[in-house]
Parts: structure tokens; C-alpha cells; sequence
């Protein structure tokens, strides 16, 4: 595979560049996808370049991992990527490799509610345990760290949908004078605004449906980590497990890395824009994004994070039923799942992607709308905003 020194290169040529080998045979710039499941050995026992089973290794995935290790960690010859057929997948497969029965995580008080749905459906039978707390309150961390023997810490920075920000560096000192793992979800963020690895955490997971991808036309998901013992324990679930991701969708969100830095310019540059003009609306009670000076979290953000991200929130004064129609309104913005595309969209969390935290400590306020800026014309997306609340 291609290596692009981290200390001569920069973010947007390790991106074009990590794990694309010209194609030996007819020299194609873009390297062929490989679809075949099945590979035959040059005699028993002798693999070609180590592949023979496509659920195992395939090189279009191994030429996605080597592409995302060299952007996480900045050295793809010393860091480990090993992607998965989702986020969820990706997550499950680090848990599992991670943790035994009788663990213990230590997961933010408003994680994404998928996260929260595997530890407490899926993984609490298996009995792995969870202890919610506000990761951005630090004595509530170290309370929960010393009340007992925790096997990783959970955090995502900044979180979905509130918005909240940690303070990963300081998380790192407190996972380590316990003996617990930092895993950081990168998702929001991604290697191009933020770099966990590099403040401490150990282990860093993405969706790579959402910006990694950019175009709303995959799903995947990703684990990163310089630690081979974890690493080695992640691959054997990738293989083991068999959650990898199809050729197909390896290609697509390579083809998306390509171009993240110039699309998350992009998506900064509108956010900031539309949060600013939020602000200012007499309509609206709070906005939540990283990057206006008023968010609890923002010197934070701007210690650790080179932009302050594509996503913001919005809660709405005049209660639910406006706030859902706000939500039905646009026409630019799509209501829909998912972020991290080009296009922009709209998702009232309550009842769509937070739906399954209802009524527990992690529940989303019924007044709040999450935006996902796409890369259109800042003017357009906050005129279809205007007209939407116009209704409030």
C-alpha cells in the first residue's frame, strides 16, 4: 500500500493519496474495485499477497483502512484501521474485542442513541454494565471511575444532538490513572477538524456513513487505534464476527475521503453561518454548536478542534407541535436520518433517531431540531429556514 509520510504531507494529500496503489496492470489512477469473494493460492498453503477469503481481506477494504489509519493517526504503517458494514457494527465489534461478561463502561450522558440501544438491549444480556454520566463534568467522571473498576470510557465529542463538548485531553490523564480505555466517537468532528488519538484517547470509532462517505450513499463504519494488542483483538472480530464491509462500500467512502477537507470547509463555513442567524431569531430559545462563544463547550473546542463542525441544534420557544411543523416545512433541507452529506438535512431527533432513549435520562428535548449543513449556497439554506419559521 501507498505510505505518505505524516511529517512531509498534509491532510488533503494522505487522503488522496494513502492506500492507492496505481493498478500494476493497465495503470489506472483509480484503483479497480475488487469484488471477487474468493482468491486462489499459488500452491496450498501459499496466498497471494495474503488474500483467499473476501470476508477476511479484500483490497479495496484493505486500501480503505490504510487511508484511514494515515488520516487518524497521521501514519498508516503505525496505526490500524479495520472497517465495518456500520457504525453500530464497528462499535460492537470494539466492545466485544475490548470488554468481557462482567465489565463495566462508562458512557455520556446523551450519546448517540444507537450507542446507548446496543449497551443496554444488546450488550447488558451479555452482561457488559453501563453508568451514564456527563462527560463533560470531570468530578462526575472521576466519581464514576473510583466507585468501581471500569473498563472504558465512552465519549462522544462534540455529542449527538446536544452539542456537548469534552474535554478529551483531560479524559485521557483521568481513563489512565484508572487503567481504562478512552474511546472517543469521532463521527461529528472527524480526522479533519479533530484528532483523539493524538490527545490521548485510545481508540477512536466513526459512522463512515456520514462525513467520511459525504454523499449519503453508503454505510459503514470504522475502528482506529495505535494499540496493537487492540487492534489484533478488533481484526479477529472483523474476520471472526464477519460485520465486515462489502468491497462496493469501500470504494464509496474512499472515493468521499478524497474530499473531506474541502468539504468540511464547507460545512463549517454555512453552520457557522446559520447558527449566528438562529441567534438572532426572536423565535428561537437556544441554538447549540461549538463554535459560537456563548456554548459551554466552545474554548474547548477551540483547544482541541481546528472547526467546530457542520452540525447544529435548535430548540424552538413556541413548543412541540411548532417545532414539528418547522421540521415538515423545509424544502432545501430534507427531513431525514443521517448527516454528514453533501445536502443538507433536517432530522427532529425525538422521534427519529433518538427515539429509542425516550423517556430515560438520555432523551432529547421535544423542542429541539438537529440540522445537518450541507455544502449548498449559505444564502439558500438560511432562506429555507426563514420561510419554515416563519410558521412559529
Amino acid at each position: 500500500m501507498t505510505f505518505i509520510d505524516k511529517h512531509n504531507s498534509g491532510f488533503n494529500t494522505r487522503a488522496i493519496h494513502s492506500g492507492q496503489d496505481l493498478d500494476p496492470v493497465y495503470g489506472a489512477v483509480v484503483p479497480p474495485i475488487h469484488l471477487s469473494s474468493t482468491y486462489a493460492p499459488e500452491a496450498i498453503g501459499k496466498l497471494r499477497k495474503g488474500y483467499d477469503y473476501g470476508r477476511g481481506t479484500n483490497p479495496t477494504r484493505d486500501a480503505l483502512q490504510n487511508q484511514i489509519a494515515a488520516l487518524e493517526t497521521g501514519n498508516a504503517e503505525t496505526g490500524f484501521a479495520y472497517t465495518f458494514s456500520s457504525g453500530l457494527a464497528a462499535e460492537t465489534a470494539l466492545l466485544m474485542a475490548a470488554c468481557e461478561p462482567g465489565d463495566r463502561v462508562i458512557v455520556g450522558n446523551d450519546v448517540y442513541g444507537g450507542t446507548y440501544r446496543l449497551l443496554d438491549k444488546v450488550l447488558r444480556p451479555w452482561k457488559l454494565e453501563h453508568q451514564v454520566v456527563d462527560m463533560s463534568n470531570l468530578d462526575q467522571v472521576r466519581d464514576a471511575l473510583s466507585a468501581g473498576k471500569a473498563r472504558m470510557l465512552w465519549v462522544e465529542t462534540p455529542t449527538n444532538p446536544m452539542m456537548h463538548v469534552a474535554d478529551i485531553a483531560a479524559l485521557a490523564e483521568l481513563a489512565r490513572e484508572f487503567d481504562a480505555l478512552l474511546v472517543v466517537d469521532n463521527t461529528f468532528a472527524t480526522p479533519y477538524l479533530q484528532l483523539p488519538l493524538q490527545l490521548g484517547a485510545d481508540v477512536v470509532v466513526h459512522s463512515t456513513t456520514k462525513y467520511m462517505g459525504g454523499h449519503s450513499d453508503t454505510i459503514g463504519g470504522a475502528v482506529v487505534t495505535e494499540n496493537e494488542e487492540i487492534a489484533q483483538a478488533v481484526n479477529f472480530q472483523q474476520f471472526a464476527a464477519g460485520a465486515s464491509n462489502s468491497p462496493l462500500d469501500s470504494y464509496l467512502v474512499t472515493r468521499g475521503l478524497k474530499t473531506l477537507g474541502v468539504r468540511m470547509d464547507r460545512h463549517v463555513s454555512n453552520a457557522t453561518a446559520i447558527a449566528h442567524w438562529l441567534s438572532d431569531h426572536p423565535g428561537v430559545e437556544a441554538v447549540h454548536y461549538p463554535g459560537l462563544e456563548n456554548h459551554p463547550g466552545h474554548e474547548i473546542a477551540k483547544k482541541q478542534m481546528s472547526g467546530f463542525g457542520g452540525m447544529v441544534s435548535v430548540q424552538f420557544k413556541a413548543g412541540v407541535e411548532a417545532t414539528r411543523k418547522v421540521a415538515e416545512s423545509t424544502h432545501v433541507f430534507r427531513l431525514a436520518e443521517s448527516l454528514g452529506g453533501v445536502e443538507s438535512l433536517l432530522n427532529y431527533p425525538t422521534a427519529m433517531t433518538h427515539a429509542s432513549v425516550a423517556d430515560t435520562e438520555l432523551a432529547v428535548p421535544e423542542n429541539l431540531i438537529r440540522l445537518s449543513v450541507g455544502i449548498e449556497d449559505a444564502d439558500d439554506l438560511i432562506g429555507d429556514l426563514d420561510q419554515a419559521l416563519k410558521s412559529l
